[in-house]
């Protein structure tokens, strides 16, 4: 039978299972990556498991969101990650030196593998033709352990390209378009697989941009063909030895499929505050931009940076409007350079940073109060940009560049013909360390702010816990645990981050939480969606969260809350969800002995009635559960 290309690289990766939608499997990881925003608690849990060195065929330790260094608390993180990747065999690549998902495609992404990272936008590499997945960094540790993934068995839903993109068309509209077509919860249970004659129009990078935003469709992952544009792309990389063709059998049978003909395209921008609020550029042409930022892990490589140099050479920006360019790399960086689109950068006045998340995490640029915020990012979640009340669009480098020239969203094929970007300069500046032969003399280095990882017990069988918050649809991990420089470097410290769960939206979430212990917190459609930031279930779970009830959960964040021992209870029926509020007193009988009995159903008492509650779970997500997470779990079985 013909198999789909993500398919192919499941079967050849089983470690348990059948290759069947729906159902639990494990997958063999080749490759992990870690960021320093979630690496330091991943690098902690490793620790724990007492092994003397990973077992990956290669992992990676980035420093890429918590960059500046305003205290001790981050260039501390930063050296604890150094001395780590040195003690248990792992790269490392230093601040500045570039973005994690941008750098792993340049130097270890290959065709046919496996990636897990600790960043929901690891998906990236999928341009490369590989299975690369976001996950919490405890299954991303349990991996460097040797441990293989466990997941439902996705879907596939194929996207047929056709056509050629037209000039002033990229990437990001491919993608922007998809969330158009599918909403924020489109690719849930779908690994998202484009194929067809456009795809030989796309270079790696474009191919990149779309599959690292699949994450905002929710899906697993994202995949391109592996061809003779990949081969190009490795070779030049100096990594041709690495390419291997791989594609979907003709006549491949796909879950669902989508067309879209890329010449039918045009320039297309998210509105606040979701990604899939998408609208033609060309109608928003009212809408003033105070700030424009070009860069993120989707868009900050040598083609989209040397397009904005280009299309600014000569020119100056609209008066009032602030242009940051944040590199995606220091190798891309250094090509612009060779390339002499810098002086083209500056002398129209935009301002260069470090290569870095920077913004997208809110680590630095946030607008200004009142102020519209025009990125090139994969996120405009209501307040990620660090200031409350933010008006942020999403859109690609070209409408960026042609509003920041014009002072307002444009559409840049107003700008007239399309520069040529000439071949990228044969410039690999990277600063990336690879670990020592032999690690073990190494000393792990520790500041004060990182923190022994807690210790989380066992569920028991009786359980009685109060309604800590109530919350709608479509809450992110960003709504959970807010990202942003205040609260980005307490990442290894989980007592003080705790304080922050919730902050935006209940300043007296953790003090409550923790004096109801244990407790619950209800939500609505999607809960969870965004980041694959774990300490949205682990912080909770510190400060007594044993159970969340929601409508439906996002893939990584259910994951999360399993991991760490919090049960994940769907409700089905919507008068529950009505009935529920903050106060109310859930009471469970048997419930450790019913989730380990397979049980589709466990019933709370809530004051005269009874909610019955559906737990999609496997046996062993049952077995984690019972034990209070994955690390006691794996310890068990050390």
């Amino acid at each position: 039978m013909p198999r789909t290309q993500a398919q192919k690289i499941i079967d050849a990766h089983l470690a348990e299972g059948v290759f069947q939608p729906g159902a639990e499997i494990a997958l063999k990881i080749d490759q992990t990556l870690t960021q320093d925003a979630t690496g330091t608690l991943a690098a902690l849990e490793f620790e724990a498991l007492g092994l003397s060195k990973t077992r990956t065929e290669v992992s990676v330790s980035y420093v890429d969101h918590n960059l500046l260094q305003t205290d001790f608390k981050n260039a501390d993180d930063h050296r604890f990650l150094r001395s780590i990747a040195a003690r248990y065999g792992l790269w490392f690549s230093p601040p500045g030196n570039g973005i994690c998902h941008q750098l792993h495609l340049l130097n270890f992404a290959r065709p046919g593998a496996t990636l897990l990272g600790s960043d929901s936008h690891t998906p990236h590499c999928g341009g490369m033709g590989m299975l690369a997945m976001g996950a919490g960094g405890l299954d991303v540790a349990a991996a460097m352990a040797g441990y293989p993934f466990y997941l439902s068995c996705p879907k596939v839903l194929g996207v047929r390209l056709s056509g050629e993109l037209s000039p002033w068309v990229g990437a990001k509209d491919v993608i922007l378009e998809m969330l158009r077509r599918l909403s924020v919860k489109g690719g849930l249970g779908f690994v998202v697989e484009y194929f067809g004659p456009g795809v030989e129009k796309l270079g790696l990078a474009q191919r990149a941009a779309i599959t690292n935003m699949g994450a905002e469709l929710g899906a697993t992952g994202s995949i391109f063909p592996a061809d003779e544009r990949t081969r190009a792309f490795l070779k030049q990389q100096g990594r041709e030895r690495d390419y291997a063709p791989l594609s979907a059998d003709p006549g491949a049978a796909y879950d669902h499929l989508e067309e879209i003909d890329l010449s039918r395209l045009e320039p297309l921008v998210a509105q606040p505050s979701s990604p899939d609020a998408v609208v033609p550029a060309a109608q928003l042409g009212g809408v003033k931009v105070d700030q424009v930022i070009v860069g993120s892990c989707a868009s900050s490589g040598y083609e989209d940076l040397m397009t904005v140099a280009l299309a600014l050479q000569g020119k100056k920006l609209a008066p009032g409007v602030s242009l940051s360019i944040n590199p995606g790399s220091r190798q891309a960086l250094a090509q612009v350079a060779a390339a002499e689109g810098l002086a083209s950068l500056l002398e129209a006045g935009a301002r260069l940073h470090q290569a870095g998340c920077l913004g997208c995490i809110g680590m630095s640029q946030a607008p200004a109060t009142g102020s519209n915020s025009l990125r090139t990012f994969p996120r405009n979640f209501p307040g990620r940009s660090g200031t409350k009340d933010d008006k942020v669009y999403l859109c690609g480098p070209e409408v960026a560049v042609a509003s920041a020239l014009a002072g307002h969203i444009a559409d840049p094929r107003r700008l007239g013909p399309l520069p040529q970007v000439p071949p990228a300069p044969p410039v690999r500046p990277e600063a990336l360390v690879p670990p020592p032969a032999e690690g073990s003399a190494v000393e792990v280095l520790r500041g004060p702010n990182i923190a022994p990882f807690p210790q989380l017990d066992a569920l028991p069988e009786e359980l009685s816990c109060t309604v800590a918050l109530k919350v709608e649809d479509n809450i992110t991990t960003d709504h959970i645990m807010p990202a942003g420089s205040q609260v980005l470097p307490l990442r290894s410290n989980v007592p003080a981050i705790s304080r922050f769960v919730f902050a935006a939206l209940d300043p007296q979430f953790a003090d409550r939480a923790q004096a109801l212990a244990p407790a619950a917190v209800v939500g609505g459609e999607n809960y969870g969606q965004g980041s694959s930031r774990e300490h949205a279930a682990l912080a909770p779970r510190y400060l007594g969260v044993r159970v969340k009830l929601a409508k439906s959960f996002a893939r990584i964040h259910k994951a999360n809350l399993i991991n760490f021992g919090v049960v994940p209870l769907v409700l089905d029926d919507p008068a529950d969800y009505d009935r529920l509020q903050q106060g109310s007193v859930l009471v469970f009988h048997g419930l450790k002995s019913a989730i380990l009995s397979g049980a589709s159903q466990v019933t709370a008492q809530v004051e005269d009635r009874y909610l019955v509650l559906r737990l999609e779970a496997s046996q062993r997500d049952r077995q984690l559960l019972a034990a209070g997470g994955l690390l006691n779990h794996i310890k068990a079985s050390l």
